[in-house]
């Protein structure tokens, strides 16, 4: 018997240019905004910092690929409270269809059901870049990790 383990996958269409949708995965600012805070660099052999559980360190991502606008690789090089996060790759495709909207694809390659955290993580995704990077790219508020929209998803989830 053969044990198949799929890496987490969303596809969405955004109703931005595939410009914008680029510039959301790659701006620390606009990461911020839908995410989670972040500094750093975006770009091709950049690094992002994302401070995501306080008094741990910063999760730390290689940006190993960003090519305009269609293409964004990530490496997880550290990852303190997520252990299992460490060398996976979460990776953004951006197809254009037209010049107001496009289809962003988001692959956390190596989050797959070996891992513990694949349900709450991809819940978490399934909210960050389904909802969050999809409004705030077509000028809504984005609802960022410990948002209030994100709390209440989050408190939600426990209840079911």
């Amino acid at each position: 018997m053969t044990n198949t383990s799929t890496d987490y996958r969303t596809t969405v269409r955004v109703n931005a240019p595939a410009d914008v949708v680029f510039g959301m995965t790659t701006s620390p600012e606009a990461l911020t905004a839908w995410w989670s805070p972040a500094t750093g660099s975006g770009l091709t052999n950049g690094e992002l910092r994302f401070p995501m559980v306080s008094g741990e360190p910063p999760l730390l991502i290689r940006v190993d690929e960003a090519m305009p606008p269609t293409t964004i690789r990530w490496t997880v090089v550290e990852c303190t409270f997520m252990q299992d996060w460490v060398g996976t790759q979460p990776t953004f495709t951006i197809t254009p269809l037209d010049h107001d909207s496009c289809e962003l694809t988001f692959e956390h390659r190596g989050l797959n059901d070996e891992l513990d955290c694949k349900d709450m993580c991809s819940r978490s995704w399934n909210h960050f870049i389904g909802t969050s990077l999809r409004e705030l790219a077509e000028g809504g508020p984005g609802a960022p990790n410990r948002s209030p929209r994100d709390l209440a998803r989050r408190a939600a989830e426990e209840n079911r």
